[in-house]
């Protein structure tokens, strides 16, 4: 069970920070897109989607990141977070979902459960 511990938290860190590189990317976009426009209300609003956009992300990604340390330390916090992140999770059809239901599945066998009681 430990491979299956270590590859959930490689998946969370992974696409957590896809989601920080996704947020950079359209922050990058929605303000050369806010630049191109000669209205300045225009500007104005395209740089506060893109400042929105981008706090969104970011709120979203880093618990992922933490839970995935956290579960590479073996913290029964991070097993907890990771449940609760894979749950939320399973409305990102098709990938969210299969992570998501992988993710549960792994968190909840009995051993990893052992595992994590006793490291703590």
């Amino acid at each position: 069970m430990e491979k299956h511990i270590n590859v959930v938290a490689a998946l969370q860190i992974g696409f957590s920070i896809l989601g920080l590189i996704i947020g950079g990317v359209l922050f990058t976009l929605f303000v050369l897109l806010g630049n191109f426009i000669d209205e300045p209300d225009a500007q104005m609003v395209f740089g506060i989607i893109a400042q929105v956009v981008m706090v969104v992300l970011i709120i979203l990604s880093i618990p992922g990141i933490i839970a995935g340390i956290g579960l590479l330390k073996r913290k029964e916090w991070a097993r907890i977070l990771t449940l609760i992140l894979s749950v939320l999770s399973l409305i990102n059809f098709p990938i969210g979902t299969a992570i998501g239901a992988y993710s549960i599945w792994a968190m909840v066998q009995p051993e990893v459960v052992e595992l994590f009681k006793t490291k703590n």
